[in-house]
């Protein structure tokens, strides 16, 4: 009675080898193919998708200098009127909100 052998022969595992790097050779040109266009790029920067804002201007904000009766709280930073002052220590301002 003749038995097969479970162990794959040399030669067929060399050539399963070059068959699976062949395939992942293959795979990489079709996916270089794929790459994108700058000019299409270019082009879909001009499409506004449903939902999305047209940006036909740009945004302008006046910012104003902190005002004499309002300080910055050195703890969270916003700027605060003078009736949100709770305690000041060593030259630094601290808000209701941050104290409480």
């Amino acid at each position: 009675m003749a038995t097969q052998s479970a162990a794959v022969h040399p030669a067929e595992a060399e050539k399963a080898r070059v068959r699976e790097i062949a395939a992942l050779k293959a795979g990489k040109t079709a996916a270089m193919a794929n790459l994108i266009d700058e000019s299409e790029s270019e082009l879909a920067e001009l499409f506004i998708l449903p939902g999305g804002e047209a940006q036909s201007e740009e945004a302008s904000i006046d910012i104003v200098p902190e005002q004499a009766d309002e300080f910055t709280c050195a703890s969270c930073f916003m700027v605060r009127h003078r009736t949100q002052l709770v305690r000041e220590a060593g030259g630094q301002k601290f808000c209701a909100e941050c104290e409480g």
